[in-house]
């Protein structure tokens, strides 16, 4: 039953962030790449304040280097390196390249001295193949440039990010590391918006306060809510399976795409299932 659980939680974790890509792509017809992220990271901070804005001055010392591990290279910088990037290539290839953060999280892993077993390592592979095979007829090689380093660097980071939390953050609940995290990021990204054209937007923009909304949703359940699920996972699984998660994103890109009108071929089906297997032996 628990595992039925965490099986359940990674799925909904899919769909949030699966479901993010329509949020970020109506928000950016008032909004700047830069401003949605920034403004997403604000809204989670703005949220998650009450939770933990008296236990912030009680933080242990040593899970502050942790913290600002999480804060930055698992959240703030993936952020802009994921909105720059998708300016210049599409979201077929950025879904292949972000299906690399399990693999990533195992070399790491090493690092880290977490250890990898050989279903685990199979499973990362399977899922990977299985998300290659999904896009297969729709990446071309050309548009594989220097933003398509963003992704692989934001990959990295979430690595990273994955394995700092599951060695040196599994006694901080789920909810304190998501939201010592943006208690620091938050004012930061406060102060850069200040200095954007965000406001000018709400104040003469027509679409402003619909694009707004949009953004609202991102940064409350696309940001803070399942960051929380994110850490959870960890903390309860492993890094391997938690990472996984890119592998069940695209599904649920698909599905919306279907839904939209999109044909989904056998080609989706068999890359589906092939997925699904690898997300299986993840966890065992």
């Amino acid at each position: 039953m628990k595992t039925n659980y965490l099986y359940f939680l990674l799925i909904f974790l899919s769909i949030i962030w699966g479901s993010s890509f329509i949020l970020i792509k109506k928000s950016l017809l008032v909004f700047s790449d830069y401003e949605v992220a920034l403004l997403r990271m604000v809204i989670a901070w703005l949220i998650l304040i009450p939770i933990t804005f008296k236990k912030f001055f009680s933080l242990k010392k040593k899970i502050i280097l942790p913290i600002l591990v999480v804060a930055f290279l698992g959240n703030a910088f993936p952020a802009f390196l994921f909105a720059k990037a998708q300016t210049q290539i599409n979201s077929s290839t950025v879904g292949i390249l972000n299906s690399l953060v399990p693999i990533f999280t195992i070399l790491i892993g090493f690092l880290f001295k977490n250890k990898t077993s050989t279903k685990q390592l199979l499973g990362v592979l399977i899922g990977f193949v299985g998300a290659v095979l999904l896009f297969a007829g729709d990446v071309n090689l050309g548009l594989l440039n220097s933003y398509s380093l963003l992704i692989i660097l934001a990959s990295i980071f979430y690595a990273i990010n994955l394995n700092t939390i599951k060695s040196f953050l599994k006694k901080t609940s789920a909810v304190e590391i998501a939201g010592y995290a943006f208690f620091i990021i938050g004012p930061i990204s406060t102060f850069l918006l200040l200095f954007s054209d965000f406001f000018d937007k709400m104040n003469n923009h027509s679409g402003a306060y619909e694009a707004f909304f949009y953004v609202f949703i991102l940064g409350a359940f696309g940001t803070s809510f399942a960051i929380i699920i994110f850490n959870y996972l960890i903390i309860k699984t492993s890094a391997i399976f938690t990472s996984s998660v890119t592998y069940l994103i695209p599904i649920i890109a698909l599905t919306w795409g279907f839904i939209d009108g999109e044909i989904i071929n056998e080609n989706h089906i068999f890359s589906l299932l092939i997925i699904i297997l690898g997300v299986y032996l993840t966890n065992k």
